[in-house]
């Protein structure tokens, strides 16, 4: 226990501790100037965009630019101002590359290459990749509980924790494919979206480790436990998204309830005699360390891969074993029942 007590504290220090990268990049003349003079020209060197056509009244020439794109760009919605903050960034970067210095952030982000016009191409794979594990899992869950394990006499599984883990299922699933779609175009709706399902799921996440640890069965029982936690996390996701979408204090409410969790399923799978516990041990492990990747920030390597990327990739392995222990828990519970009614 002494180890995970550790990972943890480091888990809670890094979550809290602020990492100070490099100063921000739009407050350099250069590219304040290139943004500038792109605005006003419709180019970045050679490279010219075609809704950066203004008309004498101010009007883009030939209607709204997405009208004229390529079917795949439309949703994406980049404009003049987005194009040119883009390549005059890339510009930038390749002036600071061969001076020898660092990346910097623009506008909050590290300086990522698109592939397509998907802003950052790799997390987005690697988010697609998540979703598929995650339905992957959901579906096995479902075959195992209703089709391979006995049910009762009502049709209804023994496992008493069924529904809660199909509710999981779909908040996870629901998490991915918008933190995917952030990704991929990062605009305010984009960002609340992925910031609110990623909270509803954490939230969860922490009810589901407390009535599963503490055996909580009685359905009264789990109502009142799941209420207060369901009214915070409500009202987190409602400031976010109707107050202030505030990034530090939502980055601490989620390592917090993360944090909580896993040290529940800590403590569980040390004092219990789970068959599956030694999965726990590693999902629990495995998902400090994802934590520490996800506060540590870098700039992203050759413009793709970055901290968020490697902690969508460390999740892929530990959404499978996660899974798979579920599985398990499901046949332990389910044979303990069994013998009961024998």
């Amino acid at each position: 226990m002494a180890i995970f007590r550790s990972l943890i504290l480091l888990a809670i220090i890094c979550s809290f501790f602020l990492l100070i990268a490099a100063s921000d990049g739009e407050i350099d003349p250069l590219y304040k100037g290139c943004v500038e003079q792109c605005e006003k020209s419709g180019c970045v060197g050679d490279r010219c965009f075609q809704h950066c056509k203004f008309s004498s009244d101010g009007k883009p020439i030939d209607g709204p630019w997405y009208m004229h794109e390529p079917l795949y760009l439309e949703w994406k919605q980049w404009d003049c101002r987005t194009d040119c903050r883009y390549y005059c960034m890339l510009a930038r970067e390749e002036e600071r590359t061969k001076l020898g210095e660092k990346p910097v952030k623009y506008h909050g982000k590290w300086p990522f290459r698109r592939i397509y016009g998907i802003q950052e191409p790799v997390a987005v794979a690697l988010s697609a990749l998540n979703l598929a594990m995650q339905f992957h899992g959901w579906v096995s869950f479902f075959i195992l509980v209703y089709y391979k394990l006995p049910l009762r006499p009502d049709k209804k599984a023994y496992y008493e924790y069924t529904g809660l883990w199909h509710i999981y299922g779909i908040l996870s699933m629901n998490a991915w494919l918008w933190r995917a779609v952030f990704h991929s175009r990062a605009v305010e709706l984009t960002e609340k979206l992925n910031y609110s399902s990623a909270v509803a799921l954490i939230g969860f996440s922490l009810i589901l480790a407390i009535l599963r640890a503490f055996n909580v069965r009685d359905e009264a029982t789990r109502v009142m436990v799941s209420a207060p936690l369901v009214a915070f996390v409500t009202t987190h996701i409602m400031y976010l998204n109707f107050y202030e979408l505030n990034y530090g204090l939502n980055m601490k409410v989620s390592m917090l309830m993360a944090v909580v969790q896993l040290l529940i399923w800590a403590i569980w799978a040390g004092v219990s005699s789970h068959p599956a516990r030694w999965k726990l041990w590693i999902v629990v492990a495995g998902g400090i360390f994802a934590m520490v990747l996800e506060t540590y920030d870098f700039p992203p390597y050759k413009g793709y891969v970055d901290a968020h990327a490697l902690w969508n990739a460390a999740n892929i392995p530990l959404t499978f074993l996660w899974w798979s222990y579920i599985r398990d828990d499901a046949e332990f519970r389910t044979s303990a029942l069994l013998k009961k009614v024998k």
